[in-house]
């Protein structure tokens, strides 16, 4: 099993006790100890749990964070993210910026980006 960034669909299912996503989540931890995720994740579920007065949960997660890995946006995790904005936009297939952000903390890092978006 190779290093894994986790989206934040990903982890929002994880945190909802998906059967497969917390079975894998558990395997993963077997190897590596730490789930990670970007910055950017942290900010999305942060923000929603906030944004619907989730006290308890924000604490949850907030606790669940300091547990494992916040993997920070870089100038090299930008600089990847705007080429991929570039050429797809070149494509005619534009994508969210924050998705281009996740994926450009993946490839910054060697990791495996583990979504459920298409």
């Amino acid at each position: 099993m190779k290093p894994c960034l986790l989206d934040t669909d990903i982890l929002s299912l994880f945190f909802r006790n998906h059967p497969k996503v917390v079975e894998s989540c558990n395997l993963y931890l077997q190897e590596y100890r730490k789930l990670s995720f970007s910055l950017i994740t942290y900010y999305e579920i942060l923000s929603g749990l906030k944004h619907r007065d989730a006290h308890q949960q924000s604490n949850k997660f907030l606790i669940f964070s300091n547990r494992n890995q916040i993997i920070p946006l870089t100038e090299e995790s930008v600089r990847i993210s705007s080429e991929i904005y570039a050429d797809l936009r070149k494509k005619g297939t534009p994508v969210d910026d924050i998705d281009l952000l996740i994926a450009g903390v993946a490839m910054a890092n060697n990791l495996v980006l583990i979504t459920h978006n298409q």
